[in-house]
């Protein structure tokens, strides 16, 4: 066991946490849902449970091993054919989470001597990725096509580069500029690394998201798409790669086999019903209307400063009946703790005008 100044250290920095009010609580769902990543409404449609639990029947519970071992089921590689298809990719790969799929890119592609260069907003997965390349980083301005056409350009020939971002930001709910950034790219032979995550589903003409012209994408399915894991898009020749080196395909147990009938279902919702991705986004117009915030994304954050302020609020809501949460420091930067409000397709315009109503009071 470990001897008591370990314990002591870890109760010091528990402690930090309670001054700066950064301590997290896990809490279960309870509300009308304005805080998860269900965007369309799929984690509890019928046709997704029913082809699941089919499934779970047929084939078990686990997987057994990696997929390169006993854990390989023809089924992955038919959702994976499919999927590459939806986006428009010659090929796709399953992880088993997003964060996983980021991770295998980052620190697969780049090696020591290239350059990667990483919008200052990614998620921390990307973060992690990054830091874990041996590549050299390079932070730019949040969706500041300008600045990082400068550092492209001063990076000159060194080693391969890479422009990483996520399409639609999870926490400030805005658009990457990637027609600019996928110039930029091919102008200087730079891979563009786009992770689709809170886009995919919903974005494009099909929900296939909105990266286009890109090296690879990573395609969350445990938010629009209403399951788990993540597919990785792109050309043959790197999916190929990718199975062949990167450690977190290659020594990960291989999801459930069962997963594979719910990711099935939700694409064929998804296909055949593009009024929810509509519903969704005429949601997302009527709230943001109703509180006079620009943009036009299913993410909305209302931006209530410090932390203290933002638990509170939450607080607030939570007890009128809204499943928001407050959203701090690291995950977003210093002073500008938020309530990260995020719709769905079981909304409604009478639950959101009560919701803007109780916001109102909530932070006066």
């Amino acid at each position: 066991m470990p001897g008591n100044e370990l314990e002591d250290r870890v109760r010091a920095s528990l402690e930090e946490l309670d001054r700066a009010g950064l301590r997290r609580h896990l809490r279960a769902p309870a509300g009308v849902d304005l805080c998860s990543n269900d965007y369309l409404g799929l984690a509890n449609h019928p046709l997704l449970k029913q082809r699941m639990a089919e499934a779970v029947c047929r084939d078990g519970v686990g997987s057994t091993g990696s997929r390169l071992l006993r854990g390989q089921r023809d089924g992955f590689s038919q959702i994976e054919r499919r999927f590459a298809k939806f986006k428009g990719a010659e090929r796709s790969l399953y992880f088993s989470s997003g964060y996983l799929a980021n991770l295998a890119v980052l620190t697969t592609f780049p090696q020591p001597g290239d350059v990667i260069f990483s919008d200052q907003l990614n998620h921390a997965s990307l973060i992690d990725g990054v830091r874990l390349s041996h590549a050299r980083r390079v932070i730019f301005r949040h969706n500041d096509a300008g600045e990082l056409a400068r550092l492209l350009t001063e990076a000159g020939g060194a080693g391969e580069k890479f422009v990483v971002v996520e399409s639609l930001f999870s926490m400030q709910g805005d658009r990457a500029p990637l027609a600019d950034y996928a110039r930029l790219c091919r102008e200087t032979g730079a891979a563009l690394i786009v992770d689709e995550a809170h886009a995919v589903g919903i974005y494009g003409e099909r929900g296939q998201g909105l990266g286009e012209d890109v090296f690879v994408s990573i395609n969350t399915a445990g938010k629009a798409l209403g399951v788990s894991g993540a597919f990785v898009a792109g050309p043959e020749w790197a999916i190929e790669f990718l199975i062949q080196r990167a450690r977190p395909f290659i020594f990960s147990t291989a999801p459930p086999p069962a997963i594979v009938a719910a990711l099935e279902a939700s694409l064929d919702v998804i296909e055949a019903e593009p009024e929810r991705r509509a519903r969704l986004l005429e949601l997302a117009g009527y709230l943001r209307t109703g509180l006079r915030l620009a943009g036009d994304s299913q993410i909305i954050p209302v931006i209530l400063g410090s932390n203290d302020r933002a638990v509170s609020v939450a607080e607030k809501l939570q007890h009128d009946g809204f499943d928001v949460r407050a959203i701090r420091p690291p995950t977003v930067p210093e002073g500008s703790a938020r309530l990260r409000v995020s719709l769905n397709f079981n909304l409604s315009e009478t639950i959101l005008d009560r919701f803007v109503d109780c916001l109102c009071k909530a932070s006066s």
